[in-house]
C-alpha cells in the first residue's frame, strides 16, 4: 500500500511524537533509527536507508510519496496511544 502526504504534514506527525518514539518505531520494525529519521525528512543516508520515500518540491513543503506505510502507521499508533493517555491523565 502507498500514499501521498504533504511534507509539512509528515513533519507535524514526527514533531508530535513523544520522546523516544524514533527508537520505539525502529525497534518495532527492526530497522535503524536513522532510517526512521530519513523517512520523516532526514538526510543521513550514510547510516540509514530511504525505505521507499520520494520527495517532490511544491506548496505546503512539497509532496511526499510513501511506498511503505509501516513507519507512518506505527507513528500514528504511538500518537493515538499518547493522546489517549494524555486525555486520561488530565
Amino acid at each position: 500500500m502507498h500514499t501521498t502526504i504533504t511534507f509539512n504534514e509528515l513533519r507535524r506527525i514526527k514533531d508530535s511524537l513523544p520522546h523516544g518514539s524514533t527508537h520505539a518505531i525502529a525497534e518495532a520494525l527492526n530497522i535503524s533509527e536513522e532510517t526512521v529519521r530519513n523517512y520523516f525528512g532526514g538526510t543521513h543516508y550514510d547510516t540509514g536507508e530511504t525505505v521507499g520515500v520520494h520527495f517532490e518540491q511544491g506548496p505546503d513543503g512539497g509532496i511526499v510519496y510513501l511506498e511503505d506505510m509501516a513507519i507512518l502507521e506505527k507513528a500514528r499508533e504511538i500518537l493515538a496511544k499518547f493522546e489517549t493517555e494524555t486525555i486520561h491523565h488530565e
